[in-house]
């Protein structure tokens, strides 16, 4: 077979490490020539098959994503976090591999779009941390064709840690023949997965449903890792430690280590359900570590606002349960009274989409909404907006992304505008920024761990 002739990857020297001190580990970075290869399931179906073998797994997810973790953290057993070397920096994270490394045995970190897509791109991040490349590939229409991706994908820039290749959606053993003979002798052939609908994660218009949503969710972990066991994946941790170690010795600090408690005693309420779902591990640890007692609390459910003395909305999809949220006239008198005591709310895309005077749906019929912010939010049925956002507010500049669907109409003069990482047509403004009294709101979910003084702030009075 053509695999016996792939030599080892990385057979000259090795990347420099960007830490002393090496530590050990296996680790690998899953990519793709695009969006739609499967990847997701991938990882997750690893992720799962590592941890029923006893490993200590953790995942961590390339780009502002919220969707994937979810499905990463049921199928690892550990939260998923984020790593962007443009919104969350190096340095932040640096220090999460670093602090993951000291205690996992195996280390996923799953790549977004296609490998070199985006700038800084999962490629980019495989570099800086040394982390080899795992290549994933749906192959499900194609032959030969398959060798020519693998090699590009591999040889593109020079200087990538490259492992190997995975076949995805395969469609038989001898499909599987053809894949594998097509492989140039340098790239390692890492096996094939079937197409199996019954592994396959479901998709809506923002992306994977959420993992609560999925009723058979472990059973299509398991299925995936099922068919992952049947490849040299499944012994991940028997390759020799020199060809998958995950160096993250002495790590630097975290952004916040010299930040004072500036939430001591503060309770923040932060909603919590199928509609307010878009929270990064990273946001609600820093607001923990910087004193703030967390308080959750479910709109869907019919919770009423808790004792607080600053609120939360973050984003999620409001518009899918825009009827039942537009009965909840009780709490959203406990927000007008909430805002007018002068108390901090921070409203992020959905969570900020009801405040608005009404909200209409995908299929149009329109919904009252909480009356704080005046116009209207209508969902569109293409994306409006997507992409790094950087805004300088009053409190600091923060770093966060935007991605929706809606558009909004109103009145209200923003306080500022977010400016765009990359300049779309010429032009970097980005998301308009309201405030009112104490009430941020935007589309841009920020990322806190990028300016923790500034994100500390906006929940004081």
């Amino acid at each position: 077979m053509a695999a016996a002739n792939h030599p080892e990857p990385h057979s000259g020297e090795q990347p420099s490490s960007p830490h002393e001190g090496r530590m050990g580990g296996a680790g690998l970075l899953i990519a793709a020539p695009a969006s739609g290869q499967g990847k997701t399931s991938i990882v997750a179906g690893l992720a799962r098959l590592y941890a029923r073998q006893g490993k200590r797994v953790r995942v961590f997810k390339c780009g502002p994503d919220f969707l994937d973790p979810m499905i990463h953290a049921v199928a690892s057993g550990n939260p998923c976090e984020n790593l962007d070397l443009w919104m969350c920096g190096e340095i932040d994270a640096a220090w999460r591999l670093s602090r993951a490394a000291q205690d996992a045995e195996v280390i996923l970190v799953e790549g977004v779009m296609g490998l070199f897509d985006g700038a800084p791109s999962a490629a980019d991040i495989a570099r800086r941390f040394d982390l080899p490349v795992l290549a994933v590939i749906d192959a499900g229409s194609m032959a030969q064709t398959f060798g020519a991706i693998a090699h590009g994908l591999a040889t593109y820039q020079p200087d990538l840690p490259f492992y190997g290749v995975l076949a995805n959606r395969v469609a038989s053993a001898g499909h599987a023949e053809m894949l594998e003979e097509s492989l140039t002798s340098n790239i390692r052939w890492c096996g094939t997965v079937p197409r199996d609908a019954e592994a396959t994660l479901p998709e809506r218009h923002l992306g994977l449903h959420q993992a609560a949503e999925i009723d058979d969710l472990m059973a299509r972990l398991d299925r995936m890792a099922d068919h992952l066991e049947k490849t040299p994946l499944a012994a991940l941790t028997e390759v020799p430690i020199a060809l998958l170690c995950t160096t993250f010795g002495a790590s630097p600090e975290p952004t916040f280590s010299t930040v004072p408690p500036l939430l001591d005693g503060k309770a923040i309420a932060i909603a919590r359900d199928a509609a307010f779902c878009f929270l990064y591990p990273a946001n609600l640890e820093l607001l923990a570590t910087l004193g703030a007692q967390l308080v959750f609390f479910s709109p869907l459910a019919g919770d009423t606002l808790p004792d607080c003395d600053a609120l939360w909305l973050p984003g999620g999809y409001p518009e899918l349960h825009a009827a039942t949220l537009s009965q909840r006239r009780d709490l959203f008198a406990q927000l007008h009274d909430h805002v007018n005591a002068g108390k901090p709310l921070l409203a992020e895309c959905g969570g900020m989409m009801v405040l608005f005077d009404t909200l209409a749906d995908k299929e149009g019929n329109t919904h009252p909404m909480a009356k704080l912010l005046p116009g209207h939010v209508a969902m569109q049925e293409r994306l409006t907006a997507l992409g790094g956002q950087e805004a300088d507010l009053p409190e600091g500049t923060l770093r966060g992304h935007t991605f929706h669907y809606s558009k909004t109409e109103t009145s209200l003069m923003p306080l500022t505008h977010a400016r765009r990482q990359r300049a779309l047509a010429g032009k970097t403004q980005g998301e308009a920024i309201y405030r009112l009294q104490r009430l941020t709101a935007s589309y841009v979910h920020f990322y806190f761990p990028s300016n923790p003084t500034a994100a500390a702030a906006l929940f004081l009075p």
